[in-house]
């Protein structure tokens, strides 16, 4: 399904018999794949009235969008995956809700994740987990598992989700569909609920490149109310000549050959110089991120404390903190907690957090210097085909291995695009186009060659 297609349909039956025909369709489809964790029937009652008023013309006009379920969208519920908050309503519109409203959108349903964002299969949701439109008996990736799996099953066009450490990416990659993380800053946060505040940022998922291209233009640019945001410079929309592109070595050094042989291939077939680069330090970014990440999530979920928001359990002040926490709050959510407190305690700040952070620093030096040298790197988005649901829950350490090459551009808040190669065994095939800050426009024009 794509914009276009959605458009015609809407042009043929007009937009009150299109939704009353897509609702009860959209809602049968869902429980076969188990993407969405509720549909916002009201709102699109809503919305549909309100577009009678407004120009067919909106870049969006009548087209279903997907948002994953921590993402505010002012009177509907915001769960976060999580049971703690399992009765919250937002009240306000996220910023990138605001825009997508105003382009005409029609905000159909929230979609699964990992609780908090925290995993990378959607089977931490605290509610159900997703499967994979491709193969129901495997995973769809996480944390965005929803929103990449509702659009890899044709439900909707687009969706919206976040990227932490892989969590648009790589289930993008797992669903056969394309998904961007952004520059950190080109996309407003307010609004998300956060999971590591210096490395969350939203981005588009489509199963068109040219429909993804749309709904980041329509989402990217500064906002007064989340101060990280920033001015998408107008020099880097301009279409530039692509001359050369790097393949980091130590990402394909012990790729499964299959994969390997597959991503070449594609990339070969196109008339750009290839260079081998080294990113010396791309092998210590799961480390890194795994220090970084939950120090920020233990300061940032301290809020779920009984006290100010979701659910509440307990008689006394430390009853409630601890009687709602691990009530509520799922195990890997509690692993994260307690791993981040414990870096950021006195005695382990400087010797696990500081540490962490030269480390960052020193991978985002080294993909500057690769920069110097090459206008666009490619790397494989995941180690592994979509894997098998319960196939990794029991071992953290190998669910963690599966975000080994989206983390490390997190950690440096490069953009970088998951783009649909191929099939192996049945199963879709990702690779990550990685650009320097502000270089969207330039992985696009790459990603089209792509496609070509």
């Amino acid at each position: 399904m794509t914009i276009e297609e959605v458009k015609k349909e809407i042009e043929r039956e007009g937009l009150e018999k299109f939704y009353e025909n897509y609702l009860e369709w959209v809602k049968e489809k869902n429980k076969e794949i188990k993407g969405f964790l509720f549909f916002c029937e009201d709102l699109v009652k809503e919305t549909i009235k309100e577009l009678k008023n407004k120009s067919k013309s909106l870049p969006l006009y009548g087209i279903p969008i997907a948002i994953k379920d921590n993402i505010l969208v002012k009177g509907i519920k915001c769960t976060a995956g999580s049971k703690i908050l399992e009765n919250y309503i937002a009240t306000y519109d996220a910023t990138v809700i605001k825009k997508i409203k105003e382009s005409g959108a029609v905000i159909v349903g929230k979609t699964n994740m990992d609780e908090f964002a925290m995993g990378s299969s959607t089977e931490n949701s605290a509610y159900f987990p997703t499967l994979n439109p491709f193969d129901k008996s495997r995973v769809p990736g996480g944390s965005s598992g929803g929103s990449a799996a509702v659009v890899g099953a044709g439900l909707v066009p687009i969706a919206l989700g976040s990227d932490t450490g892989g969590s648009i990416r790589q289930p993008a990659s797992f669903c056969g569909v394309y998904g961007l993380k952004p520059t950190y800053g080109a996309v407003s946060r307010y609004g998300l609920i956060a999971m590591a505040s210096s490395l969350d940022q939203i981005g588009p998922i489509a199963s068109n490149l040219d429909d993804l291209i749309l709904l980041f233009e329509i989402i990217k640019g500064k906002d007064n109310k989340d101060s990280t945001s920033l001015d998408f410079p107008k020099e880097k929309t301009i279409k530039k000549e692509i001359n050369s592109i790097g393949i980091p070595i130590e990402c394909f050094e012990n790729l499964d050959e299959k994969l390997k042989k597959l991503i070449l291939s594609k990339i070969k077939k196109i008339n750009i110089k290839i260079k081998e680069v080294s990113l010396k330090y791309i092998k210590y970014g799961i480390h890194c991120y795994y220090l970084i990440m939950p120090a920020e999530v233990s300061a940032n979920l301290a809020r779920y404390d009984g006290i100010r928001y979701g659910k509440r359990e307990g008689i006394d002040l430390w009853d409630i903190y601890k009687t709602t926490r691990r009530k509520y709050l799922g195990n890997e959510v509690k692993r994260r907690i307690i791993i981040g407190t414990f870096v950021l305690s006195h005695g382990y700040y400087e010797a696990y957090y500081l540490k962490a952070q030269k480390l960052r620093r020193a991978i985002y030096e080294d993909f500057q210097k690769a920069f110097k040298e090459v206008d666009l790197i490619i790397m494989p988005t995941s180690p592994s085909l979509p894997f098998k649901l319960g196939e990794k829950t029991e071992n953290p350490l190998e669910m963690y291995l599966s975000d080994i090459f989206t983390v490390p551009i997190s950690l440096a808040g490069l953009p970088a695009l998951n783009v649909p190669i191929g099939f192996m065994n049945n199963l879709p095939v990702g690779l990550q186009i990685v650009g320097n800050l502000f270089d969207e426009y330039k992985i696009f024009e790459f990603a089209k060659f792509l496609k070509d």
